[in-house]
């Protein structure tokens, strides 16, 4: 099992860790980690492990390992292997995350303003979508994206709480999506609160305030199937 330092403080960029296992693939498992894995949409994170010598694995991407709290840091093509038991420091790549943080985030307001079930989602770098179980065409660009970036620049605060299992199942409207359901059967499951605006299950990373988003806008609309319609947003700077 992995600390995962990433789910209570989504700013940290760096930490000390030792490595606890290599797979097969050279895969590497750390005893605490910043890397955000692959899930829910949002990219795993990229970055380097630097060890005691000065020098440097630079890692792909993150991703979940067999267990729910496992992360696997999969190295760059033609990285050396480490030593398990190693010392090491993990640094991620800082703008990418926090792009995806204010993408992420701003999907939570999205998904507030567009009142209709969320099927799917997807989060990179500046940009991201949501698909919404919407039979008709009953949204507007223009009218969106004002509604964003007014709640945006009303600066709300957000933070993280969590509850039980079976307080979740006792409050089944504050899962939004659809197509993927809040991980279970740890004992716990983390909520997103962004303050006054929405609610929600969700093991991503998010900005503290939402006017740390910045301007976005909705670049398009889609027709996805009978009743999908996919909005995709975007940063504007």
């Amino acid at each position: 099992m992995t600390d995962l330092l990433f789910r209570d403080d989504p700013y940290a960029k760096s930490c000390e860790a030792t490595i606890t296992a290599v797979n097969d693939r050279g895969g590497i498992e750390l005893d605490r980690t910043v890397f955000y894995p692959t899930g829910g949409g949002q990219p795993g994170d990229a970055g380097v492990l630097r060890l005691a010598d000065g020098s440097e694995i630079s890692i792909a991407m993150a991703v979940k390992g067999e267990g729910a709290d496992d992360v696997i840091h999969v190295p760059a093509e033609g990285q050396p292997v480490p030593a398990v038991g190693a010392a090491v420091t993990a640094s991620i790549d800082w703008a990418t995350r926090h792009s995806h943080m204010r993408i992420h985030t701003c999907l939570h307001l999205l998904s507030s303003v567009v009142e209709y079930p969320v099927t799917g989602g997807q989060i990179s770098a500046g940009k991201g979508r949501l698909d919404f179980d919407m039979p008709e065409m009953t949204v507007d660009k223009e009218a969106i994206t004002e509604r964003l970036n007014e709640l945006i620049q009303q600066g709300h605060p957000i933070s993280i709480s969590w509850i039980s299992d079976a307080e979740l199942a006792a409050q089944p409207d504050l899962v939004k999506t659809m197509s993927v359901q809040p991980p279970t059967g740890q004992g716990r499951v983390r909520l997103i609160d962004v303050d006054g605006c929405d609610l929600q299950p969700c093991g991503g990373t998010h900005v503290a305030n939402t006017s740390e988003i910045g301007a976005v806008r909705v670049r398009k609309i889609e027709k996805k199937g009978r009743q999908n319609r996919r909005i995709s947003i975007e940063l504007s700077e």
